[in-house]
């Protein structure tokens, strides 16, 4: 079962990026760092896990805020150093702003704006 693991290029600190793509419109939804117990975890609950660096602990998704991500496809691409998880969004949004997707902002004339508008209030969610 775990095989699978050693194919995976992990950087030096042991970590891949991840990024997660809603399963039924294509968006992308965000971008995290896994390491080995967190694709392991993710594998074996079919929900989505990473570690993150700042915090430096493993976390799954919606954890705290109940907006999990129920994976359905894992991915490696050609170089066997990214992965694609497949999901569905559980809740309202994916980013911790508010946002559907971590991708919210985008360039026009040389600025960053947000393009789609917040789809929950973060300081109701979130207990920091």
């Amino acid at each position: 079962m775990k095989n699978f693991v050693k194919e995976v290029k992990f950087t030096a600190d042991g970590l891949v990026p991840a990024i997660v793509q809603d399963g039924l419109k294509g968006r992308i939804l965000m971008m995290a760092w896994m390491n080995r117990k967190a694709l392991e975890l993710t594998v074996k609950t079919g929900y989505a896990h990473f570690y993150s660096r700042s915090r430096k602990k493993m976390w799954m998704k919606g954890e705290e805020s109940g907006h999990v991500q129920k994976v359905h496809e894992i991915r490696l691409d050609c170089d066997a150093d990214v992965i694609l998880l497949v999901a569905t969004q559980k809740g309202p949004g994916a980013c911790h702003t508010g946002h559907g997707s971590c991708f919210y902002r985008k360039l026009k004339a040389g600025r960053w704006i947000a393009a789609d508008q917040p789809r929950f209030d973060p300081k109701k969610v979130y207990k920091k």
